[in-house]
């Protein structure tokens, strides 16, 4: 989970601190104190994720773009200069645009905003951004929510009690409510000085950055692990008195299955899983680089000379092409697989499914899966040509329903095509062309897929755009229409 600290660099920022009646520092001293505590935290615990620093004030700017060197960052901070007025907006557009150019829309972000609590003054502040929200157009919409998912944590280099003077603890709320609320607010405890400050910053350490250590067991097999970003909690709704499940500490592995049968799974979390210490020779065979398996500071010599399951399993999911069902809880399971990240890296993954006995219906409930050696014949044939998945319902249902459901990639590519080889048709295949047009979308919008919608209005754009000149004038006209009505669809104005 990549992060963006956000670095308040306007003049409000170099008001004076007096510590202890003697010497002075600025508000920014003592916010580029906490940071360099917070960067010196992850390079120990979490150096293998990346993170950016930006700083802002009427503008904002790109100081040091995503990294693992935690040097760039600390050295960035120390030449910081400072400018001139708060603007807030321009500055959550910045995270935004930085975040989608490297990650895209589906990767998790958190976000670290440092500041005074000061809102700016006129327009471009935070009090006026907020204020204008319901009178805003499209072309103007506030940056949050982020189209990506976030967590973003606002430290203060404030107490409650000066906020609080002002509605600058509300509009901050606020700020937070529009993320998505999955955050914090930091504020100083008692009187501003480096103690208090790294008090504060402590607490956010504690709370997002804390490593999340476990025992992956196989068998008699087990290996001491970390999990990045750390596991949340998770609750279901179904529950007549829900209670948050946490992931166990203790991790089993429960069966392998192929990454055919298993296809692309509905999630809730991805995780990156590291061995404690392993073996740099073991590395070798084609279980990560080095500089990912690495051993940790912290761990003995001897340990790092020691054979490791987990660099062993890492491996072997990656040649077989399996990956492992793994215990998170009771009725709690997910996943272990090998993703790379490039031709040369690849990282041992965990995916969490929804806490359940059947997560993906297709498999059945996982408690009933076992060992292919203990059926009475072969699941899948002699040579593989076949698979049990998936799994048939004993009692057929008393009714038939065309559903579309997709489950594989492949099948959605191919509506999709399908909806296009009609649409270069038309106007001859018009009738075609929207039953599936329709069956489509029908489907999108009962699973809430508006990405979908929204793509293939842009495909029927572009190929309207392509038509020849020779080609029926009806056909723009009903390659437009079906774009027009599948973008209002997806905006819920249909």
């Amino acid at each position: 989970m990549p992060t963006v600290v956000l670095m308040d660099a306007s003049l409000s920022m170099t008001r004076p601190v007096s510590l202890d009646g003697i010497e002075e520092f600025q508000r920014k001293n003592l916010a580029v104190h906490g940071l360099n505590m917070l960067f010196e935290h992850m390079a120990s615990n979490y150096r293998l994720e990346f993170t950016a620093l930006m700083a802002f004030s009427s503008l904002w700017e790109l100081l040091v773009p995503f990294t693992r060197d935690y040097n760039a960052l600390q050295e960035a901070l120390s030449n910081l200069e400072d400018y001139d007025k708060t603007c807030l907006e321009l500055a959550l557009q910045g995270v935004s645009s930085v975040v989608q150019q490297e990650w895209g829309n589906g990767c998790p972000c958190q976000v670290v905003l440092v500041t005074d609590g000061s809102l700016g003054i006129g327009k471009g502040s935070l009090r006026h951004s907020l204020q204008t929200l319901k009178h805003r157009g499209d072309d103007k919409k506030f940056p949050l929510p982020y189209p990506f998912p976030t967590k973003m944590f606002i430290l203060c280099i404030a107490n409650a009690e000066e906020l609080q003077m002002t509605d600058a603890m509300e509009n901050l709320e606020e700020l937070l409510r529009l993320s998505g609320g999955d955050g914090q607010i930091f504020t100083v405890d008692g009187p501003l000085c480096m103690k208090s400050v790294q008090a504060m910053f402590g607490m956010l350490i504690d709370r997002a950055y804390s490593p999340f250590h476990a025992v992956l067991h196989c068998g008699n097999l087990s290996s001491d692990v970390q999990v990045f970003p750390r596991p949340e909690s998770v609750v279901v709704d179904e529950e007549v008195e829900p209670i948050p499940r946490a992931v166990s500490t203790d991790l089993e592995i429960v069966g392998f299955i192929e990454i055919a049968d298993i296809s692309s799974p509905p999630v809730i979390s991805r995780h990156l899983v590291l061995p404690i210490a392993v073996n740099k020779e073991v590395d070798e065979v084609g279980t990560g680089t080095t500089d990912e398996l690495e051993e940790e500071p912290s761990a003995s010599q001897m340990a790092g000379k020691s054979p490791n399951f987990c660099v062993l399993l890492h491996g072997s999911l990656k040649v077989e092409g399996m990956v492992a069902l793994v215990q998170l809880g009771p009725e709690w399971f997910g996943m272990l697989y090998s993703q790379a990240d490039s031709k040369k890296k690849s990282n041992l993954m965990m995916s969490l499914f929804e806490p359940g006995s059947d997560p993906l219906p297709w498999l059945g409930k996982i408690s009933h899966l076992g060992p292919v050696s203990e059926a009475a014949e072969n699941p899948y044939g002699e040579d593989d040509s076949k698979s049990p998945f998936p799994v048939q319902p004993q009692v057929k249902r008393s009714y038939a329903q065309n559903v579309t459901v997709w489950i594989k990639a492949s099948g959605l590519q191919t509506d999709v095509q399908k909806i296009l080889r009609n649409a270069r048709k038309l106007p001859d295949k018009t009738q075609t062309f929207y039953k599936e047009l329709n069956r489509l979308r029908k489907a999108a919008l009962a699973f809430g897929f508006w990405e979908l919608l929204k793509g293939v209005a842009e495909l029927l754009e572009r190929e309207c755009t392509m038509l020849p000149d020779s080609a029926h004038p009806d056909a723009a006209f009903q390659l437009s229409h079906a774009a027009h009505q599948l973008k209002l669809a997806s905006s819920g104005d249909s």
